[in-house]
């Protein structure tokens, strides 16, 4: 019951900060961080798969119906829950029956980093490719996501910096 709390109350914080506050910031025309992809990332490593997905894209679609990006957060957050599980397996090695909840304690601090940098550049590739949708300007579109995603990375370890274990 208090991890279902825990995670509730994560989910409202981080989505109330990033359609409140987060969507109306743009630093240069490049750089709007998407800190709300957090809440999937922290999820129990054994979370059921299926609800992972369904919870990514309820993230998703809401962020989508406040950025009026018809669908575009809600497949690049799915995406993300679909390969979590994955790319936590490809850097980190969980003992059977453990349960973690991702972070800098539990799996320590060149894994967890490298288990969010690689999610939040899927994501931040997938979300602007679909908003170009093609190839023109890729310059700048990759510029978009390299800046986007060093911002994300850099907040979400920050917030994950203040976290006790």
């Amino acid at each position: 019951m208090i991890i279902f709390l825990q995670n509730l109350l994560r989910f409202t914080l981080l989505m109330i900060i990033q359609i409140f506050i987060l969507n109306n910031v743009r630093f240069l025309g490049y750089v709007n961080p998407y800190i709300y992809i957090l809440f999937i990332f922290l999820l129990p490593v054994r979370f059921p798969r299926w609800m992972s997905l369904l919870l990514g894209f309820v993230t998703g679609i809401l962020i989508d119906m406040f950025s009026n990006t018809p669908g575009l957060h809600a497949f690049s957050t799915v995406l993300i829950a679909f390969l979590r599980n994955p790319v936590i397996n490809m850097f980190t090695s969980i003992e059977e029956g453990a349960n973690p909840t991702p972070s800098f304690h539990s799996f320590g601090v060149a894994p967890f980093v490298s288990i969010i940098s690689v999610l939040v550049l899927i994501h931040h590739a997938t979300l602007f490719m679909l908003e170009v949708f093609g190839f023109n300007n890729f310059g700048d579109t990759l510029l978009r996501i390299l800046i986007n995603s060093l911002i994300t990375i850099l907040i979400m370890l920050a917030v994950q910096s203040f976290v006790k274990k």
